[in-house]
């Protein structure tokens, strides 16, 4: 006979020719002859070594484990203490019951989404993020949510998890943000067969992400032709000359023929105008010589007008001096003080009077 202790926290099978005959808890035994005990650790995992449905037809044995089944589409979250421990798989496990409390969780993971009874932080865990997608989405964006190929959501800025299983998932984002368009190089022959080049531009929002996205295909091209269309459409209508007189009016005519489109990409237009207009080398050179000689012919009608203007006043100032003698006198002696100032000194004789002495000087 042999005298055995079994300490709290620990489990004792008693094996007899390689065969486990009964268990020991905590306390004091006797072994037999032939008799040997084995311990194991209640905190430690379950020996895969031993034969459990063995163990099972022992009296005592269940109450001592936590067996959980695991289905092929399932998982299991393990709480030891209410703290998340694990995550188990597909299969059978088995665990000591220990002093403190040991909580199992099935989730069914067929289906992509996450009860709420699973506390999202625990998602990022290591060993559960495996079994979780994660998306996210920008504060700026939108995205629309297909689910096996068919659309099933849209979805706003934030973190979405959803379970990884058999089901495909696909994301399509779109940025909800005021974008710009260049529509540049645009080669175009106006009415009057001038060839121009034309850089266009806009900006524009995506106003409903389900025709943006969904009902049209690559929108942005779609509306960068919309646009080349339209300019090609109303510049192949004007002469040179009269696009030069009415390119502000652009922009008009291009928010107002292509709403109706626009609308149907989903899309609003919010401004655009054009940023240059580049003439040909020989057609720029002829424009410059004909603004030269526009400017020319301005500024001789202006000269001409000044001197008519000036000539009309002479005219008047000599009727008004011809007609009152102490006007004339006035008018002559401040073309005397002009002339003065450029006279260093004038000497003059005591004969006769000053002014007319001086009047001698500045007048045959």
């Amino acid at each position: 006979m042999k005298r055995v202790h079994v300490h709290i926290g620990e489990i004792g099978l008693v094996v007899k020719n390689s065969a486990v005959i009964r268990i020991l808890k905590t306390g004091d035994y006797w072994l037999g002859f032939g008799e040997k005990l084995e311990m194991f650790k209640v905190t430690a995992p379950f020996p895969s070594s031993l034969n459990l449905d063995v163990l099972l037809q022992l009296p005592g044995f269940q109450e001592l484990v936590d067996i959980v089944e695991v289905g092929d589409t399932e998982i299991c979250l393990v709480y030891l203490s209410n703290n998340f421990e694990k995550t188990l798989v597909a299969g059978r496990h088995v665990f000591w019951k220990e002093l403190r409390e040991r909580r199992f969780q099935l989730e069914d993971i067929t289906e992509i989404e996450i009860p709420a009874s699973i506390n999202r932080q625990l998602l990022e865990k290591q060993t559960l993020s495996y079994y979780v997608r994660q998306y996210k989405i920008e504060p700026n964006e939108k995205a629309l949510l297909f689910v096996e190929g068919v659309f099933v959501d849209i979805l706003n800025s934030g973190t979405y998890n959803w379970w990884k299983n058999a089901k495909t998932i696909a994301i399509s984002k779109a940025d909800m943000r005021v974008l710009t368009l260049e529509v540049a190089g645009q080669e175009i022959l106006s009415k009057d067969k001038a060839q121009i080049r034309i850089n266009f531009t806009l900006q524009y929002q995506i106003v409903d992400i389900v025709k943006a996205l969904l009902d049209n295909k690559e929108y942005e091209k779609q509306l960068y032709s919309l646009m080349q269309l339209s300019l090609r459409s109303y510049i192949g209508q004007m002469t040179l000359d009269e696009l030069m007189e009415r390119k502000t009016e652009i922009q008009g005519y291009i928010l107002q023929n292509t709403l109706q489109q626009v609308a149907c990409l989903g899309i609003t237009v919010l401004t655009c105008g054009v940023k240059d207009i580049i003439l040909p080398g020989d057609v720029r050179d002829i424009m410059n010589q004909v603004l030269i000689a526009e400017k020319r012919a301005q500024a001789n009608s202006i000269m001409r007008r000044e001197e008519t203007a000036s000539t009309r006043s002479l005219l008047n100032t000599a009727k008004l001096m011809e007609e009152n003698s102490m006007l004339f006198k006035l008018k002559e002696m401040e073309y005397v003080e002009k002339i003065a100032e450029k006279i260093n000194t004038i000497s003059v004789s005591g004969n006769g009077q000053i002014v007319d002495q001086l009047k001698q000087l500045f007048v045959k």
